[in-house]
């Protein structure tokens, strides 16, 4: 254990979570071999300082160590950073160049993002793992190298298979040893940890005392789930140390920095919403039914108007209604001379407007689809494009009505 406490100390790693004690563990032992290793593990975790361990622990530690970024290589130029070209193989190869492979013979290449490389490179690479062999981009002579491959991923391996993203023999070359890093809120304990540390460093960097935080605010960091991990942690103790005066941070001023928890959320993909309609006629019932619902309301306004009396309660709520319902300013100034009934006014006189609302409501939705129709021809001066588009339905699908209706 002391070991590995000083391999900590000697690489920057803070932490004793047991998953990452396994991690370590695990390096150290393959180390000494020559055999290829695929560490997996989120985006931050800190997979970078597997390759490093594993190198200075081996037999090539003397040698060359180079880490590739192969997501950041364009994929026109990734082959000749890899394996080299040779003068005139393509538009402004003006001399020989030695690729990564070349220069790295006898040490260790890590190829951070593996899962990126385009399936042409992937082949390379597997002949690379099987017996050591590559050509420069543009020649056809063979050359030989010795290199030990660490190679990193984020993403789901299976899944980029299954896509035919990535070739299943490459990935069995790959991951002889697969060693993976736990993400940070599976570290729940080294996160405060953590956290403490990168604010000592910054305190040092920017020459200011250290932040620290108060119960609270440690309850929320180590609730909060760090999807960016221990690189978001980093960037939230750089931030607050920079920030803040205040060199006491509370759990309010924490989760100002912290983004909010809807934003870890999935989002839902794929559901129907409820105004999405498969045909024209679904919107123009929707539209009716809504209409009846209303109609319903103002009826059971009214009747608890008849049976309180209070018309200072319920008038207002009358007024909503009838503005909703209906369009025009001369049709909804008559229905609410209509609704002023006064409190002395006779029970006969409301119920005859109730009446008359539902002598309304009996009317077929026909019979309302084609009073639309003729209240959007009448609007639009019987401009059949305008009044399509005002109805929602198509200018076919209006066209059709107006002969099935004789209008």
């Amino acid at each position: 254990m002391e070991n590995l406490q000083a391999l900590k100390q000697r690489f920057g790693i803070i932490g004793n979570d047991f998953h990452l004690n396994r991690t370590l563990e695990k390096a150290v032992r393959v180390a000494p071999t020559d055999i290829s290793v695929l560490v997996t593990g989120e985006s931050g975790v800190g997979k970078e300082s597997i390759p490093k361990i594993i190198h200075s622990l081996s037999h090539r530690k003397h040698a060359k160590y180079i880490a590739v970024n192969c997501g950041a290589i364009p994929e026109g130029t990734i082959d000749s950073e890899l394996f080299g070209h040779e003068k005139g193989a393509f538009t402004g190869a003006t001399q020989d160049r030695k690729g990564y492979f070349e220069v790295t013979d006898g040490g260790t290449i890590f190829l951070d993002e593996v899962g990126e490389l385009p399936l042409t490179t992937q082949v390379r690479l597997l002949r690379v793992l099987e017996n050591g062999e590559f050509m420069k981009v543009g020649s056809s002579k063979v050359l030989k190298t010795n290199v030990r491959i660490v190679a990193a991923t984020n993403i789901n391996m299976q899944s980029a298979i299954e896509k035919n993203k990535f070739r299943e023999d490459l990935y069995y070359r790959l991951s002889t040893i697969e060693i993976h890093l736990p993400a940070l809120r599976a570290r729940n304990e080294d996160i405060h940890l953590l956290f403490r540390k990168f604010a000592s460093d910054f305190a040092q960097k920017y020459r200011m005392p250290s932040i620290r935080l108060d119960e609270n605010a440690v309850n929320i960091l180590l609730n909060y789930r760090f999807p960016g991990n221990i690189r978001q942690l980093k960037n939230l103790a750089e931030q607050i140390s920079v920030i803040e005066e205040e060199r006491s941070i509370s759990g309010a001023k924490l989760k100002q920095y912290l983004p909010s928890d809807k934003d870890n959320l999935p989002a839902v993909i794929g559901r129907k919403r409820d105004t999405d309609f498969s045909t024209e006629r679904d919107i123009m019932y929707k539209v009716l039914f809504d209409m009846r619902n209303d109609i319903n309301d103002l009826k059971k306004l009214t009747l608890d108007f008849i049976k309180k009396g209070n018309i200072e309660e319920v008038q207002e709520e009358h007024h909503q209604l009838i503005e909703k319902i209906y369009g025009d300013k001369e049709t909804k100034d008559h229905n609410v001379e209509v609704l002023n009934i006064s409190q002395n006014s006779s029970t006969d006189k409301a119920y005859e407007f109730i009446e008359t609302i539902e002598e309304d409501e009996s009317l077929s939705l026909q019979d309302k689809e084609i009073e639309m129709i003729q209240k959007s021809l009448e609007k639009n001066s019987n401009k059949r494009k305008l009044a399509a588009k005002e109805l929602g339905i198509s200018e076919r699908t209006l066209y059709r009505k107006i002969k099935q209706y004789n209008l």
